[in-house]
């Protein structure tokens, strides 16, 4: 009777370290998670699923994004303006300093390599040639800007969320997503409070227009393109 349950306990916790291994190759070995996404790219590729200006949000770890998700009640915290340049696909995205970063190493950095990506409903008629092209040519010119943890709306520096809106505004004149003044926002929770208080101190600008990531992706002129959901939430129950 003691042998079986030894040989049951010993199969218990080989079956964890297994799972445990499995989990930690797939969610944390940047290699492992290039691969996952490099898959999902390919198969939205070879069913030409990915157009110019199409927008794409992941869930970040880091206390700011845990701030956002809280302040905004979305998982969204980050996103980032897709282009193509011949068979390179790219995120225009703003972190330290506004770059372009490879679809796959954007993806792959995201929490447990879930996104989502949203396109214009009637792209197909306002996306044309020449509004690309204005659309890269803004996104260069912001290239290289620092990123704004203040979330202030000149253009000396910019925020992911403003990137996106600024790209569409001024060369399609379309607004995508509702700005918001920052007292809007549920400023609330611990989390924000911290980050509210390392930022602004005793001066937090409540009157400070913002655009969030989850204004964005919440826009009704947005239609969802594409999403590994199902995966991340079935990963998540899995491995937590």
């Amino acid at each position: 009777m003691k042998y079986g349950k030894i040989i049951s306990i010993s199969f218990i916790v080989v079956a964890i370290l297994f799972l445990g291994y499995f989990a930690k190759r797939k969610f944390y070995d940047p290699a492992a998670k290039i691969r996952q996404a490099d898959k999902e790219i390919g198969s939205l590729t070879s069913k030409d699923d990915i157009k110019n200006g199409d927008i794409i949000f992941q869930s970040s770890i880091s206390a700011q994004c845990e701030a956002i998700r809280l302040a905004t009640h979305s998982e969204y915290t980050h996103c980032g303006i897709i282009f193509k340049n011949g068979n390179d696909i790219n995120v225009y995205e703003a972190v330290q300093p506004v770059k372009v970063t490879p679809l796959n190493k954007w993806i792959a950095r995201g929490q447990d390599v879930h996104f989502v990506i949203k396109r214009l409903k009637n792209s197909s008629k306002v996306l044309n040639e020449n509004v690309i092209s204005d659309m890269i040519s803004e996104a260069e010119m912001m290239k290289g800007k620092k990123y704004d943890i203040y979330f202030g709306w000149s253009d000396e520096k910019i925020y992911c969320s403003e990137l996106i809106w600024k790209i569409y505004k001024r060369t399609a004149n379309i607004e995508v997503g509702k700005l918001q003044k920052l007292k809007e926002f549920d400023l609330t929770s611990a989390p924000v409070k911290k980050v509210m208080d390392e930022r602004y101190g005793k001066d937090i600008p409540y009157e400070e227009t913002v655009i969030s990531p989850a204004s964005i992706f919440d826009s009704e002129l947005l239609t969802e393109v594409y999403s590994n959901k199902k995966k991340y939430y079935a990963n998540k129950n899995i491995f937590s």
